[in-house]
């Protein structure tokens, strides 16, 4: 009797408590020498040297692969997580790790597509054409010829992120007992659900479906398209965008580097305005340029940190920009209260404001100029937060509000694209015809159709 078809292997992967330990332990092993001394020297009341406990820490973290290192990131790029000293070491940790062998990709590939995986493909590249924390890429060609793009998670993630989750855990709560201006546990719970969504790759087709959606009609920025056959929860295929690293225009003619600005610029906005969606991994290597004649393009490639926001956040975002806009106290401390900001006090609203008039800044001066308008990028941003971060410590805790952690992170992410390529616009009329039709009811309803339409699945 002929044996029947041969099941795939059975999933021993997902949240294994034996994979978690040996990862606290490697993790802790790395950062507990750096908390303990953090930890005593507040203690005994001592002075703590941070640029060279930071560097400890970059030098602790730089040795290990996975989750954590992208939690590092995460965290530099977040204004105020961790003082300013630890935001410039961990800014310099690389996402790009080694990739993992043939044998490993046989196994993630035998495990999500069955015994037979490769004869569903015409060719497929043993070497990866690209890796990160969280998996890595291979170039493929599908039956009907298309290049493809396939992405293999990294085997035992889940475990591994609730293990470097909890180590993420240890800093901020030492963080929290030595420097008073804000209360990170709302970042913390934001970092943690954003990054146990990326592990799921089905979320992320169904992201990549809803921006498809948003640029049907925009012929500068190209999204990828899944192959729902192909891909499985921690497998996800789909078509393969020829283009170009951004930073390697930065040599390029004004008007191009212009050009590739203004469409990072809807790419960015228009999702958030109509649809209350951003792209919140600010990454340089997420964004590709298209040359099409004389034209360029954007391709937007990765769709594993999206935040889906309420309407009402997206109304605060415009309150807030029209308060600014006519100098109005009032109307700004309505905008904080309608993102979610608690015991809003005068000072506390002005000392917010510094920091949405540095963040708001080049959208309110209606010129021609670009984003750092004279500052150097090393210093761009550097005193606005200083003077805040000085100002808070006096007045906090200040909780931020889950939402806000993201939309700040992208923000401050999309300036940088702009300061790399050194462009010149005017922000002010880029951003004013963004948000001169919005309306809050109908942008519920625009979300809700599409999220529908893409089959985004609800939170965690």
């Amino acid at each position: 009797m002929a044996d029947g078809p041969k099941k795939p292997p059975k999933d021993k992967e997902g949240n294994n408590l034996g994979r978690r330990v040996q990862r606290y332990a490697k993790v802790g092993a790395g950062m507990g020498g750096v908390a303990a001394r953090m930890a005593g020297n507040r203690l005994l009341g001592r002075e703590m040297d941070d640029s060279k406990t930071a560097r400890d820490l970059k030098a602790a973290l730089g040795g290990l692969k996975g989750p954590i290192m992208k939690v590092a990131q995460m965290v530099a790029t977040i204004p105020e997580a961790v003082p300013a000293d630890f935001a410039l070491e961990l800014a310099e940790l690389q996402s790009a790790a080694p990739p993992m062998g043939w044998p490993f990709v046989k196994r993630r590939m035998k495990a999500e597509l069955g015994a037979g995986w490769e004869a569903k493909f015409k060719a497929f590249e043993r070497e990866a054409a690209a890796a990160a924390s969280l998996g890595q890429v291979h170039r493929a060609v599908a039956l009907d010829g298309r290049k493809l793009a396939v992405k293999l998670q990294y085997p035992d993630m889940q475990s591994a992120v609730d293990a470097d989750l909890n180590q993420l855990g240890v800093v901020f709560s030492i963080h929290r007992r030595l420097d008073k201006a804000f209360d990170t546990r709302e970042i913390y719970a934001e970092i943690g659900e954003r990054l146990r969504e990326e592990l799921d790759y089905k979320r992320e087709a169904a992201h990549i479906r809803l921006y498809a959606q948003i640029f049907a009609d925009e012929p500068r920025i190209d999204v990828p398209e899944t192959l729902p056959d192909l891909s499985t929860g921690r497998l996800l295929t789909m078509t393969w965008l020829d283009g170009t690293p951004l930073l390697a225009y930065r040599d390029h003619p004004l008007a191009q580097r212009n050009a590739i600005a203004q469409t990072m610029f809807s790419a960015w906005w228009h999702p958030l305005s109509r649809y209350g969606v951003i792209h919140g991994d600010p990454h340089l290597g997420n964004y590709a340029v298209r040359e099409s004649g004389n034209d360029l393009g954007i391709n937007l490639l990765d769709y594993g940190c999206i935040r889906i926001f309420p309407a009402t956040f997206v109304e605060g975002v415009v309150e807030l920009y029209r308060a600014l806009e006519s100098d109005d106290r009032d109307r700004a401390a309505h905008a904080y209260e309608i993102w979610g900001f608690k015991s809003l006090t005068h000072e506390l609203v002005e000392a917010l404001n510094m920091w949405a008039k540095f963040i708001y800044g080049p959208m309110l001066d209606d010129r021609v100029r670009s984003i750092a308008d004279g500052v150097s990028p090393a210093e761009y941003g550097r005193k606005e937060a200083f003077t805040v971060h000085q100002r808070l410590r006096e007045l906090g805790p200040v909780t931020p509000p889950r939402e806000f952690v993201f939309m700040d992170r992208a923000a401050i992410g999309l300036g940088g694209v702009f300061l790399h390529l050194g462009a010149e616009l005017n922000f002010y009329r880029l951003f004013n015809e963004t948000i001169e039709a919005f309306d809050r009811a109908q942008l519920e309803k625009r979300q809700a159709s599409a999220l529908k339409k893409a089959g985004v699945p609800g939170p965690l």
